[in-house]
């Protein structure tokens, strides 16, 4: 069951035009994205920007299914729904720059020059993980109908689970606890700010800028691809969102995100 308290954040609050301001607040609930979904799939239409949070999301889902636990109460678990009619589903990767930039930008003042973006869309502090999001696009007629955005970050939760693979929060690193609200109205504004860019055309902005934010670019680093670990160095990521490494013998290689795995 769903228990559910609505807000609405008023513009002293978030500075942004819609990302964030039709804001629903749940006490628990298996996961946002899941909530959205079916929000959307509702005939009612749902505003483009609506935020959903949860307090508790017990079944949180990251990239190829993997699970997302978090600390009821400590965390941010919540989804944002866009709708990029005009991105071509070609180039839908942008999307997961543009909403990776706006995290980073949000958290970057915080936490300084460790912060890095993992490819595809974690969020890592150095070598540890800070958060991940999952996109799910809805694709109609060839086009973006709704982009379902999952984020969830480890804010002030201190104890993680033995199986969960080096987790790192904002109050580990900094050593005190951080207003949830605040930070997810930062996160609100940056993200608009990054989907406007790309609503605008400014797409060499979006693909530059996300580069350069990239865990492990440029640095000769080890990697797991079909059972066996190479040497390579991070160069590019293709507009498609494939990640180009190249090896000890001067290839660039393309990997998807199932086929390449960083070795710490």
């Amino acid at each position: 069951m769903w228990f559910l308290i609505y807000y609405t954040l008023q513009n002293n609050i978030i500075s942004g035009l819609f990302v964030g301001q039709n804001f629903v607040l749940l006490k628990e609930v298996d996961s946002t994205n899941n909530f959205l979904k079916e929000l959307v799939s509702n005939s009612k239409p749902v505003i483009e920007g609506t935020v959903i949070m949860a307090e508790n999301q017990y079944a949180g889902r990251g990239q190829q299914q993997n699970g997302w636990f978090a600390e009821p109460g400590k965390n941010l678990t919540f989804s944002v729904l866009l709708k990029p009619h005009f991105l071509p589903v070609t180039e839908q990767f942008d999307l997961v720059r543009a909403v990776s930039l706006g995290v980073f930008d949000a958290l970057e003042p915080l936490l300084g020059a460790g912060l890095k973006i993992k490819w595809p869309n974690d969020i890592y502090y150095h070598d540890r993980k800070l958060g991940g999001m999952l996109i799910e696009n809805m694709i109609q007629g060839g086009q973006i109908k709704n982009a379902i955005i999952g984020i969830g970050l480890n804010i002030n939760q201190e104890n993680f689970a033995p199986g969960m693979a080096n987790p790192v929060s904002v109050k580990q690193i900094l050593h005190k606890d951080y207003d949830l609200r605040t930070i997810l109205s930062d996160i609100c504004s940056h993200i608009e700010a990054w989907y406007l860019k790309l609503k605008a055309g400014k797409i060499a902005d979006v693909r530059n800028s996300y580069l350069s934010r990239l865990y492990w670019l440029n640095e000769e680093k080890t990697f797991r691809t079909k059972g066996q670990q190479i040497t390579g160095t991070i160069k590019n990521v293709c507009y498609n969102g494939l990640l180009v490494v190249e090896n000890n013998i001067g290839e660039e290689l393309e990997f998807s995100l199932k086929e390449i795995e960083f070795v710490h």
